[in-house]
């Protein structure tokens, strides 16, 4: 190959046309090129924070020569469009209508032959880099390295397999041409040279920073502005470039902001001062943490109600500062716990001057929540990624379709915030082998990580989860993990995930544990794998706070309609249970639920017996569960929690019948809990729902001096067992659970001397008991009754975590090439991949079909569904008022041709968000609207009851 020394790069090549202004020739590529590595340079200074730079900079064995890693960062970002000097040139007919004659000759070769310029760029950037002197050895050739950082800036890494001889690349003439644009580059950067080595995990941060640094220069508004006054130099081009790059981070709300630091009352507006556990993190966290090194892992356990996403806070001023982060991820487990965590974010932040910090909603239906969607969805400039070459599928296609106002609210960029709050499936998708993983472990590993509810989440995801933590234990990332109910042996697997990513032998680590203290936290070196625990007198201040003696008893109950059962049919026994709240001093009681069927028929029940009002007028019983229509449910989540959270106003009288819901992050207090029988550790977080806030009314009064009424002697959980007496697990209830763990619950709940549970002492032995891997059951015998649930439940467990084990990307220390982050075969993307396992789910929209044909959203026919014909732009407020109306359910409601009756509008097709959702249309008879037969069962939404099934 010809080194083109002296040869100027042509700037007939082009590297973005699609989207510009057509009377005008295309936006060269050697100035694209420039662009990128301008902003990655910007990137590296301003947007990366101290961590990433040392994990970068360590993984090219560039540890103390962070100006040259920062070059070769720019180097990597300004070659990532070389195979663009290909075939590629030849997809858009403006843009080869302008190359010049010479490079025009080689088209009918080239032509004959198609791949993406990725891939292109992966073949040839080897051969172009050793032009530059990338040679040097290291556990990988820095050359193959980069070029494999190229190949992968479209989300996808591939494999090289050869073919630089393909036609497709061009002759002679072209070779040259990509080494004089990769010299152009290489000389602007300052004529960096190879770094010492080249490690994956590192080299995956980089390809994050390239394909970032490309989408903020290829935006539609930008380089049009640019394509109208080229300046006549290279050099003044990247000049202008460099400049340009501040205003463009400043735009996306990428640059970090620092907040100002405010003590405990005013940060979170809590009235008091912090409790032990919080006091200490504050005070004893910073010296176990040290001053810094690579990274550490923090597990804070205590009671629902205890305080620990403040205490999570708290830990992440202490971890920033010790080891280079800058702002958190804060993962829960639902959509619903993620909105209201949302709400106290922005708060603290505003308390801390944050107003101008970038704060994102991370889930799929974040632009729906009232408190986080921005009205103006207009669409705003596009991102022109692609000219022709990538467009493998319809929905990538789509997914610039949608172009919010304020870029971080795209497409796969919300992580990338500076405080980001949002469900956990949004960063597993990172350890998955899907399009843009690379970008999002960018995005996570500038911050500090914090998962609460870390108890949630099943085998298969505990799988996921410990691989995110292998691969943020490589970087070096702090880690906060919360729950109320996590057994030990799942927190030890987690940490020891964390620490073999931070390059512990897993032989050594198997010999080790790592115990919890409950209430309490746990810190773990990432360096060095020591454990420091919260001092016993603070732990014991903390268990002596936060102390209550919880009465459980248990109701035998019997499932089924028409009073079966009699005194023990299960709804009589909670009529029975909640009359005190209908009479005299009132009182609040919260009924939890194990389905939406159980739930409803529960809510109908004590409605008719204790409430006399209309459907649409408060009352004393209220219902809450996932089957409400999203803005619905939005409003009726908020008037629960306003009702019952820590401020109040409290109602005279309040019942709440609710499904899961309500167990995880939603800030509930009543003055008794009345559950289905659940696993034990969801017992105990439903429990956690019972006089939550006493100590602190105790303390600061109670909200409008009205305290518990006098039938309210205790905190009491009452579970409604099915079980007891021989009895079976309720043919409605599926397998919402497991067998084996409602067996286990039930005989662990007679066993409980004198009917009382220590809250905090006895929890962690509780859940143990159940849950644990030490948990001592004659369930392995064959002889046992419920030998069948035991090996069902192990059996199950093994199969998922195995599932995971398959699908995951490997561990961090185990990557060579950087193609094995997408070893699977096919294009996978999010709609591909789970992170959860179970049944499929669909968003379904109930509309209405009158006597003349017409659907629409309402039962008056006043707003038809939206269908703005084939190849037209749905506007923004239409699909909103859409996907507010939808609700998810079980795919496999819908079968055969059920499902083909349910499609939506062709309009809606390549819509990403529409394209997925299905109708069902209600007919409306005389002003009311009628039940649908699908799959066998009567499907109709109720407006008090929302989504029935029967």
């Amino acid at each position: 190959m010809s080194t083109g020394a002296g040869e100027k790069p042509d700037e007939s090549v082009w590297g973005k046309s699609r989207g510009l202004d057509p009377a005008l020739p295309p936006y060269p590529l050697v100035r694209h090129l420039l662009d990128t590595a301008a902003m990655a340079l910007h990137l590296w200074d301003v947007y990366l924070s101290d961590n990433q730079r040392r994990s970068i900079a360590g993984g090219m064995g560039l540890a103390g020569e962070m100006d040259r890693a920062r070059a070769v960062v720019g180097l990597c970002a300004g070659m990532h469009d070389i195979g663009k000097l290909s075939g590629f040139q030849f997809c858009s007919r403006h843009g080869t209508e302008h190359l010049s004659p010479s490079l025009r000759q080689d088209r009918e070769k080239m032509t004959t032959e198609r791949c993406g310029h990725d891939v292109a760029g992966l073949r040839v950037a080897a051969d172009v880099l050793t032009i530059l002197g990338f040679e040097a050895d290291g556990e990988t050739v820095a050359a193959e390295r980069v070029a494999e950082i190229i190949g992968g800036h479209h989300g996808r890494f591939y494999r090289n397999e050869g073919g630089n001889g393909s036609p497709f690349l061009g002759g002679a003439l072209w070779a040259r041409q990509r080494a004089a644009h990769a010299s152009a580059v290489h000389d602007l950067l300052g004529s960096p040279a190879a770094p010492e080595s080249f490690k994956a995990a590192p080299a995956v941060l980089v390809t994050g920073v390239v394909i970032l640094a490309d989408w903020l220069v290829s935006q539609e508004d930008y380089l049009r502005r640019r394509q109208k006054n080229l300046e006549p130099a290279l050099a003044a081009h990247f000049a202008r470039s460099c400049t340009d790059a501040a205003g463009l981070l400043a735009d996306a709300g990428l640059v970090p902001v620092r907040l100002r630091r405010t003590d405990f009352t005013e940060a979170y507006g809590i009235k008091g001062q912090p409790n032990p556990l919080q006091r200490s993190v504050m005070e004893e966290l910073p010296s176990a943490v040290g001053s810094g090194g690579p990274g550490g892992i923090l597990l804070v356990t205590a009671a629902p109600g205890d305080g620990k996403s403040e205490t999570a806070l708290e830990a992440e001023r202490v971890l920033s500062r010790a080891f280079g982060t800058q702002g958190f991820a804060f993962l829960l487990p639902t959509m619903a716990t993620s909105d209201q965590m949302y709400g106290r974010i922005a708060a603290t932040l505003r308390r801390q001057s944050g107003e101008d910090a970038g704060l994102t909603l991370v889930h799929s239906m974040a632009w729906l929540n009232t408190a986080y969607s921005d009205e103006r969805l207009d669409a705003g400039q596009g991102v022109l990624t692609c000219d022709g070459d990538e467009a493998r599928a319809g929905r990538q296609r789509a997914e610039t379709d949608m172009r919010p106002r304020q870029w971080l609210r795209g497409p796969k960029r919300p992580l990338l915030a500076q405080f980001a709050v949002g469900t956990v499936d949004q960063a597993l998708m990172s350890v998955l082998p899907v399009r843009h993983n690379a970008l999002r472990l960018l995005a996570l590993t500038g911050k500090t990580f914090i998962v609460d509810e870390a108890h949630a989440y099943d085998p298969y995801m505990q799988v996921l989860l410990g691989r995110l933590l292998n691969w943020l234990g490589a970087y070096g990332v702090p880690v906060v993990l919360l729950s109320a109910t996590l057994p030990v042996s799942v927190s030890d697997r987690l940490i020891k995930e964390y620490l073999q990513g931070a390059g512990h032998q897993q032989g050594v680590l198997g010999k080790r544990t790592f115990p919890a203290p409950y209430p309490g936290w746990l810190y773990v070196d990432g360096e060095s794998a020591r454990s420091t625990q919260m001092s016993e007198p603070q732990r014991s201040e903390q268990a002596a706070e936060r102390s209550m003696d919880l009465s459980v008893s248990v109701e035998p109950v019997v499932h089924g309609a028409g009073g079966a059962g009699g005194v023990r049919n299960r709804l009589a026994v909670i009529e029975r249970l909640v009359e005190p709240v209908s009479t005299g001093e009132g009182g609040s009681a919260l009924v939890v639920c194990n389905t939406v069927g159980d739930a409803q028929e529960t809510y109908q029940r004590l409605r008719e017996r204790f409430d006399d009002r209309s459907h649409t007028e408060g009352g004393i019983v209220q219902l809450l569960h996932a089957r409400f229509p999203g803005d619905v449910r939005e409003s009726k989540t908020r008037e629960v929690t306003d009702g019952m959270g820590r401020s109040g106003p409290r109602p005279v009288r309040r019942i709440v019948v609710a499904t899961q819901v309500v167990e995880q992050s939603l800030d509930l207090d009543a003055d008794i809990v009345i559950s289905d029988l659940a696993p034990l550790a969801l017992l105990l977080q439903r429990a956690g729902r019972c006089w939550r806030h006493e100590n602190w009314w105790a303390r600061h009064g109670y909200p409008g001096g009205r305290g518990r009424p006098g039938w309210a002697r205790a905190p009491r959980l009452v579970v409604l067992d099915p079980l007891t007496d021989g009895g079976g697990v309720p043919k409605q209830w599926g397998e919402v659970y497991d067998e084996f763990l409602l067996t286990a619950t039930s005989a662990k709940l007679g066993d409980i001397p004198g009917g009382s549970v220590s809250i905090p002492g006895d929890v962690q032995e509780l859940v143990e008991a159940v849950h644990g891997d030490s948990a001592e059951f004659d369930w392995d015998n064959p002889g046992s009754l419920h030998a069948a649930a035991w090996n069902a439940y192990r059996g199950k467990e093994i199969a998922e975590r195995g599932q995971a084990g398959l699908i995951a990307v490997c561990r961090a220390r185990s990557v060579k090439g950087l193609h094995a982050l997408h070893s699977l075969p096919g294009e996978e993307d999010e709609w591909e991949t789970a992170t959860r396992l179970g049944a499929k789910s669909l968003r379904l929209l109930y509309a209405y079909i009158h006597a003349d044909g017409r659907r629409t959203l309402d039962l008056a026919g006043d707003d038809p569904i939206p269908d703005p014909g084939t190849g037209q732009r749905m506007p923004a407020a239409a699909v909103r008022a859409v996907m507010r109306r939808t609700i998810p359910v079980r795919a496999d409601w819908f079968q055969g041709e059920d499902a083909e009756a349910l499609s939506p509008p062709e309009s809606w097709a390549e819509h990403p968000m529409l394209g997925e959702v299905r109708i069902l249309c209600q007919p409306v008879r005389n002003g009311e609207h009628q039940a649908v037969s699908v799959s066998g069962k009567l499907l109709y939404l109720d407006e008090d009851l929302g989504l029935v099934r029967r």
